[in-house]
């Protein structure tokens, strides 16, 4: 392309001049080299990520994101991964949840999975429509070349725009993207990045970025203290428990998610309840009553150490010493002590155990649901509490009802929705 003067404007000179006129040229040389003749506006690097991402099965009309988890499920797991003591600062930094905000900050994990995502209404629905949510996988096998993709496989920022996205329906946005690493190992521990409509990028974009990396790694630097002490206390592994809804899942170290028949949930729900441990016989009698018989249990240990491995002792059986246990269920209390309400009712997507109904288990579960509903009924905030009544965990909390009538008016649409709701669970209970 040529100004009046006859001399060349390099294409990057245009991606925040004319962003538009950027675009088309992009999409010209998109199409020239997904036809197999290559444009040299498309850099060698990015073709051959093109390539792994094509040999890998990705389709740049049709693919939509692999998902890895639900978003309940993301959500869940988001609160128990260590990126999660960073969330509050990166969103001050680089969020824009305002009316007018047109771009997202998002969070993965190591594998480029999105356990996080920031912004406006209406930028949040604008990713939906690319199912860019929690639990898809923004990887190169995940969703094809994008700038978390270009992240993890270089380990450097990576700035794409457009149509260097191979996917095309992925061609109206630009993404700023940068690897963040344990300050003490350099392992890559997520993705940080910003994303929105090509014309909301800016020069300043890849600088914020850095700049939200640099803070995550110090703040990550300085929670390594205690996190070195675990180590020299003989912390090995990490055990992560999906312990709400009735999909119950285990995963060791980050790993794969490892799913759990419902008994074995309900024993592993039963040691993380206590420190001191449970005899054969009394786990026995939780869980099967006087007809309850410690061979069992020792036949379900030994399957729970040949599917998680090593992480239960005997005599009494507990979680081994070397074992950090995190269940979403404790994640959900530990932020209602801490006084993060919205940050618990965003990692309770359902009930403890909800198909369970071993008595014990159902202890647990009302004393966790109750312990959220009482903490959202005296909130004072009438959107926590909508929240709340229209979730399943709260569809029959009259007393929040109440509560938020008296802070909205009994007339206001809002209310009326939830008695609707109310309504209905209550002729579905009387049924």
């Amino acid at each position: 392309m040529r100004k009046g003067t006859g001399a060349i404007t390099h294409l990057p000179d245009l991606r925040f001049t004319a962003p538009a006129e950027y675009a088309r040229t992009l999409r010209k040389a998109h199409e020239a080299t997904i036809s197999g003749s290559p444009d040299p506006s498309i850099s060698p690097a990015l073709i051959r990520s093109w390539q792994r991402s094509l040999a890998l099965g990705i389709d740049p009309d049709q693919h939509r994101p692999v998902h890895r988890h639900e978003v309940s499920e993301a959500r869940s797991l988001s609160a128990g991964h260590r990126l999660a003591s960073v969330m509050p600062a990166l969103s001050q930094l680089l969020a824009d949840e305002s009316a007018a905000g047109r771009h997202l900050l998002i969070v993965t994990d190591q594998q480029g999975e999105v356990l996080w995502r920031v912004g406006s209404g209406q930028a949040l629905r604008l990713a939906d429509s690319l199912e860019f949510v929690e639990g898809a996988d923004w990887s190169e096998a995940g969703v094809g070349t994008n700038a978390i993709s270009e992240a993890l496989v270089t380990g450097a920022p990576a700035q794409l725009f457009s149509a260097e996205h191979l996917v095309r329906t992925h061609h109206d946005w630009a993404c700023t993207a940068a690897p963040i690493r344990d300050p003490y190992t350099g392992e890559v521990v997520g993705v940080l990045d910003v994303s929105g409509p090509f014309e909301s990028v800016t020069p300043d974009s890849l600088r914020m970025v850095r700049c939200g990396v640099r803070l995550a790694e110090e703040l990550l630097k300085s929670a390594g203290a205690p996190a070195a002490r675990q180590q020299s206390a003989g912390v090995r592994s990490t055990l992560m428990l999906t312990l709400l809804g009735d999909r119950p899942g285990a995963e060791v170290d980050g790993g794969a998610r490892l799913p759990l028949t419902l008994r074995r949930a309900e024993i592993l729900a039963l040691l993380a309840s206590r420190t001191q441990g449970w005899s054969a016989d009394e786990l026995a009698y939780q869980l099967h009553g006087e007809d309850g018989a410690a061979t069992a249990i020792r036949t379900e240990m030994h399957r729970i150490r040949g599917v998680l491995g090593n992480v239960v002792e005997p005599n009494p059986y507990r979680f081994s010493p070397g074992i950090r246990v995190v269940t979403d269920a404790a994640v959900v209390a530990g932020h209602l002590r801490a006084g993060r309400l919205r940050e618990a009712l965003a990692a309770y997507p359902a009930k403890l155990l909800n198909r369970s109904t071993n008595l014990s288990v159902e202890l647990m579960r009302d004393e966790l649901n109750e312990a959220v509903g009482a903490s959202v009924r005296s909130s004072g905030d009438a959107q926590l509490i909508l929240r709340w009544c229209a979730s399943d965990m709260g569809a029959s909390d009259t007393e929040a009802a109440t509560a938020m009538a008296s802070l909205i008016g009994p007339g206001d649409p809002r209310f009326q929705l939830v008695r609707a709701r109310m309504e209905r669970v209550d002729r579905e209970l009387q049924s």
